[in-house]
């Protein structure tokens, strides 16, 4: 009898959001290498509209003799639908033009059924989802218990009722993607499944509670609507933006804190027995461009290819970030003081203010004085909430309860350069 795999089990769920989704495949094309597959195993995956698109080229691959093909997969499909011909191009910066000014001035609006290129565009997609996957090899994996498990996000439209299309129920089709992806505005709905379907943005945006039937030990989230934003939204445009994506956060934010809730109640001993365990959850955030910004929603449309390749060149440099913060918390847990220290660049600076000591540093002196007095002795990593990699990579912390049986809690926040930090900061939630 073969030996249980002793890899942390993770599931990964993939945001939508039309083009920004590009993000989605850089980040995975970095997850899909051998340090991580080595040490990690991936036990499912989901996804919603553009999310879904990529979480089902990747695992194709993962279900596959080879994985580690995911990244260029996922890069020629990206290829293969970004606005490469003139005439392409065109359309794409036409498109661009008009959905900005549609705030501003009365134009005319159509629907999908009433034009012909909307069902164009959907047989388009369709081709471009059979060229890049055999889906007739999909149907033996439902057969196979052991196999990763991928989830399509999507709803009925008659019925109102959710759906997650499910690899384990042989229901992973290239109707299911495009049922996933079908934007009511620009498509006409999918039927699928004796089901009238539009995209998954109207219901599990991705499906996440779905993932707990693989039992994850974590859950990674590939996020493409920012949960903050810098300024207040003032103009037609950027209130439209926001809209956009906190409406596309809803349901996520929704399905994570009901694990960080159930995370909580097992570590205080409120919830015992019953097959519960702690699910950690991290997430990977993409980062809008001010190029992004000025389109505002409309840059999910934008099929640029230049524009496509930046966001999967930021999904693999946010991803590599992911990577180190996820090799420093290793050190960090386990209590490696000199492995720690190795994560810091020579000139890192380091600051930390109340609820935690007051203190400021910087050089290689600083960073040993705080790691061996402060990081590795007394604070605590909270994982029963969100592990955040952003522009910065954030954890809860917390330090020991006191006689009281308080404990202080706070954020700690690094900034990673190279696969080193070159700044680090303690400091009060936000």
């Amino acid at each position: 009898m073969s030996s249980p795999d002793p890899r942390p089990r993770v599931a990964i769920a993939c945001q939508g959001g039309g083009s920004h989704t590009a993000f989605t495949a850089g980040v995975l094309d970095r997850l899909f290498r051998d340090d991580i597959l080595s040490r990690y195993r991936v036990v499912g995956l989901s996804g919603t509209s553009g999310g879904a698109i990529c979480a089902m080229l990747a695992w194709s691959e993962l279900i596959g003799d080879d994985p580690t093909g995911a990244g260029k997969l996922l890069r020629q499909f990206w290829s293969d639908n970004s606005a490469s011909s003139l005439p392409e191009q065109m359309m794409n910066n036409f498109a661009m033009w008009a959905s900005s000014v549609a705030h501003f001035v009365l134009t005319p609006e159509f629907s999908p059924y009433d034009i012909p290129t909307s069902d164009m565009a959907l047989d388009h997609l369709r081709g471009l989802l059979n060229k890049s996957v055999d889906f007739g090899s999909f149907a033996s994996v439902a057969a196979d218990s052991e196999a990763p498990r991928l989830l399509l996000g999507a709803v009925d439209v008659v019925s109102g009722e959710f759906k997650a299309f499910d690899s384990a129920e042989g229901e992973i089709t290239a109707d299911a993607v495009l049922a996933s992806a079908a934007i009511p505005t620009l498509f006409r709905s999918v039927h699928e499944a004796g089901g009238v379907y539009w995209d998954g943005l109207f219901s599990q945006n991705p499906p996440v509670r779905d993932l707990l039937a693989t039992e994850p030990d974590e859950i990674w989230v590939i996020q493409i609507n920012a949960k903050e934003r810098d300024m207040e939204p003032r103009t037609i445009l950027e209130i439209a933006d926001r809209r956009n994506e906190l409406s596309g956060n809803l349901s996520l934010y929704q399905e994570l804190h009901f694990i960080e809730k159930i995370d909580t109640m097992i570590e205080d001993g409120v919830l015992v027995g019953g097959g519960y365990k702690p699910i950690t959850i991290r997430i990977i955030e993409m980062a809008r461009s001010m190029d992004s910004q000025k389109l505002g929603a409309a840059s999910k449309m934008n099929r640029d290819p230049a524009f496509l390749d930046g966001l999967i060149e930021q999904g693999k440099g946010r991803a590599e970030d992911f990577v180190s913060a996820l090799e420093f918390e290793r050190a960090w847990r386990a209590g490696d003081a000199d492995a720690v220290i190795g994560f810091f660049a020579e000139d890192c600076d380091i600051s930390s203010e109340p609820p935690f000591d007051v203190r400021e540093s910087r050089g290689a002196a600083g960073v040993r004085e705080f790691v061996k007095n402060a990081l590795s002795k007394k604070i605590l990593l909270d994982l029963t909430h969100k592990q955040i990699s952003g522009d910065r990579v954030s954890w809860r912390i917390r330090l020991p309860a006191t006689e009281n049986g308080s404990a202080v809690r706070g954020l700690a926040e690094a900034r990673f350069a190279s696969g080193k930090i070159a700044s680090f900061r303690l400091g009060p939630l936000r």
